[in-house]
């Protein structure tokens, strides 16, 4: 195996790629078709080889894992990038026959068929081809959108909803119904300045407070109720929030307006500019009415809903149960504090992954280290009452990668079994047996009592590849979709943004690129893609706003692409590619 490269078989190939590239073809070698077919120069539609010679510019980024027809820092050739588009036979290999006999030429295999979001109800049986599938035929890896609408429509609907607090424990979950105001806001008419409330047209024979209402000392403060309607050409001092007293037509603002002393001792108010009936009065009902609709089933709850749900009168919310999930850290590999040593390496997955899908609206068990054993695992995952078990690496077909053997000893039903994309292919989602009893209870889930699971709720598994920024790649593909829907969150527009470089692009997968969203010279905003992006790096992603969906053979400077957001960017909101998830 070539220095640097982690195991991954996906990454194997892209490096025999990258070798074979300016290999000289032999004319006694049958091409070994690919999976996907290749672009030809003869097949390549109008234009397309003026889009690979402004890809391979100086200009264009390049990314030395996802671009095997360069090293990242050097222009590609044609001769190198058709290359790379049609790989070199596998040395002594015969070519074998196709499906029209020893004579007919060589067609890739079809893929197997992936199982669709509508084809699945919780209760549907596992086909048994997708129980028993080899972890790496590219042929059978379900291409990104659709392995996004797998996860999206695994389960039928949201979980159990429930009533809770007006609070933290609120905060995070989606509403189950719509948010319906119980009043009117506000709900009495209020002024909106510090000032005076006036009677008519000015002057204005300046009232005592004592007048209106007994308690009254200072003007009509917020919280107190006058008791008396203002007369005619009289006016009051009265404070922002309070409400305004019958016979009222105005606020005048402190600083626009003029008091005279008179010599009977009272006091006379002027305004140059006078004052028009309605100014600064916020009006009973301005914001709503009793029974309008303030927010749609599906929002998720935000502080300032919690705040507006406040003062449209309520005090519990009627939400959807958060999912649970349980986080499995796989490989002996791994350290837990201190520096690298010995061949042993930091977990970088186990800080990061509990605080995303918080940011998710997850609650969440462990992380739980375990080390590479087939029967820790089997019993790990077997025993979890999650309603999601989250896996780091094992993902793929090396010695210690447990994770295909112990999902078919536990008879779960692989509803995608790797993914047309870079990084993170070999990430998989399957359903595992419906789990019996309670309701688990995660980091946040301790001041609520939480309904008993029905034996119809199924459970899932979504193993992510064990490199970081493969695990983020199959995070944003598999688990957000999946949590969306459990969640019951309304899915958002995908947001395309202007590239301000050129990415190479794999030649048959999508490809997940870190970009940081930055304001052009004419104001508009653009996605600038970031290096640092190999699968075992997370330094490109900490500095992004966003994951930028690259197609198949790439994208050139300039053009749109899809923003996969990151929870805590206010640069990118999260994507909805056809089906991330959630309730429409």
């Amino acid at each position: 195996m070539m220095p640097g490269l982690t195991g991954d078989p996906g990454e194997f190939d892209d490096a025999l790629a990258i070798a074979n590239a300016g290999r000289p073809r032999t004319p006694d070698a049958a091409p070994r078709v690919p999976d996907a077919a290749p672009r030809t120069a003869d097949a390549a539609p109008h234009g397309a080889e003026h889009r690979v010679r402004e890809r391979s510019s100086e200009r264009t980024w390049m990314d030395p894992w996802h671009a095997p027809w360069g090293n990242g820092r050097h222009e590609a050739g044609p001769e190198a990038a058709a290359a790379a588009r049609t790989p070199e036979p596998e040395p002594h290999q015969e070519p074998k026959p196709g499906p029209g006999g020893p004579g007919a030429p060589d067609l890739p295999a079809a893929p197997e068929p992936q199982p669709s979001a509508p084809a699945h109800s919780p209760n549907s049986p596992a086909p048994a081809a997708s129980r028993t599938a080899p972890a790496h035929r590219h042929s059978a890896h379900s291409p990104w959108h659709d392995a996004r609408a797998a996860a999206a429509g695994a389960v039928a609907g949201p979980l159990e909803a429930a009533t809770v607090p007006l609070g933290p424990e609120a905060l995070g979950r989606v509403l189950a119904g719509a948010l319906t105001a119980l009043t009117d806001l506000p709900s009495f008419d209020t002024s909106a300045m510090d000032g005076w409330a006036v009677s008519g047209p000015g002057p204005w024979r300046v009232t005592a407070p004592s007048t209106l209402a007994p308690s009254a000392t200072a003007g009509i403060l917020a919280g107190q109720g006058p008791a008396r309607p203002l007369p005619a050409g009289h006016a009051i001092r009265i404070a922002t929030g309070a409400r305004i007293p019958p016979g009222a037509s105005a606020v005048l603002r402190s600083e626009h307006g003029e008091t005279v002393e008179q010599a009977d001792g009272g006091a006379l108010l002027s305004a140059p500019g006078g004052a028009p009936p309605g100014q600064d009065i916020r009006p009973r009902g301005q914001e709503c009415r009793n029974g309008d609709q303030l927010l749609p089933p599906g929002t998720s709850v935000t502080p300032a809903v919690l705040g507006l749900a406040a003062a449209a009168g309520y005090d519990e919310l009627w939400t959807y149960r958060r999912p649970v999930v349980e986080i499995l850290v796989l490989g002996d590999e791994l350290l837990h504090s201190g520096l690298p040593q010995e061949g042993r390496i930091r977990d970088a997955l186990g800080p990061m992954l509990a605080p995303w899908l918080h940011a998710l609206g997850a609650e969440t068990i462990g992380p739980r280290h375990l080390a590479d054993d087939e029967g820790v695992l089997y019993e790990a995952i077997a025993s979890s009452t999650a309603d999601v078990v989250i896996t780091t690496g094992g993902t793929a077909a090396g010695p210690v990668d447990h994770v295909h053997p112990t999902l078919r000893r536990l008879g779960a039903e692989l509803l995608v079994d790797g993914v047309q994309v870079r990084p993170g292919h070999p990430m998989l989602l399957a359903r595992l047996d419906p789990a019996d009893g309670t309701t688990p209870r995660g980091r946040s889930a301790k001041r609520t009592k939480r309904p008993v699971r029905t034996p119809r709720t199924p459970r899932h598994l979504v193993g992510l590849p064990g490199n970081p920024l493969a695990a983020v790649s199959g995070l944003l593909t598999l688990a957000e979709p999946l949590l969306g829907t459990l969640s019951g969150r309304t899915r958002s527009e995908p947001r395309r943004v202007r590239l301000a470089d050129g990415v190479h692009g794999h030649p048959h997968d999508t490809r997940l690129v870190p970009v940081a969203c930055r304001t052009d010279e004419k104001g508009g905003v653009v996605a600038l893609p970031l290096h640092f992006n190999g699968p075992a790096m997370l330094r490109g992603i900490a500095a992004a706003d966003a994951l930028a969906v690259i197609p198949p053979g790439g994208a050139a400077e300039g053009e749109s692409a899809v923003l996969l957001g990151l929870p805590w960017s206010p640069a990118a909101t999260t994507s909805d590619i056809g089906a991330t998830g959630g309730r429409v």
